[in-house]
């Protein structure tokens, strides 16, 4: 088996990568095809990075514009592809503008209470594999890029068990609302909650307050549906907890994927930033 998040009867068949922005999907594909997995890619015009598409050929490639529910529906279920992996980011205002969502994506928005992460990508999920497809565990093939329990790096003290605590179930209680995955705390008073502008504007707030011995947390929501919407920790995000000053990053366990694992604990060794794993109760 080549990854614990793999359904059990996955024997080495090809995969469909439906693949948003930044470094993710790239770290994906190259796991992918180092393990000779056949690989096909599904880009979305205007957010899948273009050194990622070039490592495509022409007939494993098709590019789509973000919207086009009816066609990428159409695509894959002309496909001889099974299983299909989410992957990326999309820029968050693209929900309010640029959209131009066809007929298919209209009628699905209609029927939706709440416009959130879970409830946009949970209904196109169930759309795909009513296709007959089955959207993989978006953590497959990353089991060595997770958050682990403890001290990934020890460099600073460890924040008291009370403080942990408390930071974690915050974050918690702000992930079960739908509101976002990470917050950043002094002792016990919440600083900042990450919403719909994401983890590094939250962290760009922080800085102009200036405060010190401030903690990091990033979490999953209980009972997530974990084929999208997964928490990434990057080198980005780490160098800009650098730049302010913030010395700790509380990550879940098992759950959040941080993007280049050995080059993030060598960089948070260099900034002597300490990275702790926890595990949900």
């Amino acid at each position: 088996m080549d990854s614990k998040f793999l359904p059990s009867d996955y024997n080495g068949e090809t995969i469909t990568l439906i693949a948003g922005r930044g470094r993710y999907p790239a770290l994906l594909t190259e796991i992918i095809k180092s393990k000779r997995i056949p690989l096909k890619l599904i880009s979305i015009k205007g957010e899948t990075e273009d050194s990622l598409i070039t490592e495509f050929s022409s007939e494993d490639h098709i590019s789509l514009y973000l919207g086009k529910i009816n066609q990428l529906l159409k695509i894959l279920r002309s496909s001889e592809t099974k299983y299909v992996i989410l992957a990326g980011q999309i820029k968050p205002n693209r929900l309010f503008k640029d959209l131009n969502p066809d007929i298919k994506l209209i009628s699905i928005l209609a029927r939706i209470k709440e416009l959130n992460a879970e409830t946009i990508f949970g209904t196109l999920v169930e759309e795909i594999n009513n296709q007959g497809c089955c959207v993989l565990d978006a953590r497959s093939f990353l089991d060595d890029h997770l958050a682990s329990d403890g001290l990934m790096t020890i460099t600073n003290k460890k924040p008291s068990a009370d403080i942990l605590e408390f930071g974690i179930n915050i974050a918690k209680n702000i992930a079960h609302l739908n509101i976002g995955q990470a917050i950043v705390i002094k002792g016990k008073t919440v600083i900042a909650v990450e919403a719909f502008e994401g983890t590094n504007k939250m962290l760009k707030r922080v800085g102009e307050l200036k405060l010190k011995d401030l903690i990091f947390f990033k979490t999953i929501k209980e009972n997530q549906d974990c084929r999208f919407d997964i928490p990434v920790f990057g080198l980005k995000t780490l160098e800009l907890m650098h730049s302010l000053k913030i010395k700790t990053a509380v990550l879940e366990n098992n759950s959040v994927i941080m993007i280049d694992k050995p080059q993030i604990l060598k960089a948070a060794e260099k900034y002597k930033i300490q990275l702790i794993g926890y595990s949900a109760q």
